[in-house]
């Protein structure tokens, strides 16, 4: 599971905007000084690796209207996947971790209205029968994060 340089490279430059053209692998296989089926055939790699677990677009939900609050809950250990299972059938639930600590299921809700989250974390405590504690965001950060070479 050793990173070269390109796929150092490759990991810095997807967190990038992607060009807004009609083949945006292309283009960035390009900059890179690669072809764009290398390229993708590295990301296919690193995602069947696990080196990286996602990769898609991140979309500014409050700038759209919407919300997002982190949420979590303290499950108990013998329940953690049936609450798992029901938590996760809720589509506005992203980013689902377990953590050794009491409180150990951790989320964030995403939803299409400040009110959607609300809606969302009473119907996860009606269905779970465990508090779903949230924590809504008071200042956003950017934290960028980039591979050394």
């Amino acid at each position: 599971m050793t990173l070269d340089t390109t796929d150092r490279a490759i990991l810095n430059r997807m967190q990038d905007d992607l060009p807004l053209a009609t083949h945006p692998y292309a283009a960035i296989a390009a900059e890179l000084g690669i072809a764009e089926n290398e390229l993708l055939s590295r990301l296919t790699r690193m995602k069947e690796e696990r080196i990286i677990t996602r990769f898609g677009p991140f979309f500014d939900a409050a700038a759209m209207g919407g919300a997002f609050c982190l949420c979590a809950m303290a499950v108990p250990p013998e329940n953690f996947e049936t609450v798992l299972t029901k938590v996760n059938a809720h589509a506005e639930v992203a980013h689902n971790y377990e953590r050794t600590h009491r409180l150990n299921m951790w989320f964030v809700l995403a939803t299409e209205t400040p009110e959607g989250i609300e809606a969302t974390a009473d119907a996860i405590e009606r269905e779970t029968g465990i508090e779903v504690l949230r924590f809504p965001k008071l200042q956003e950060f950017f934290i960028g994060f980039r591979v050394a070479a």
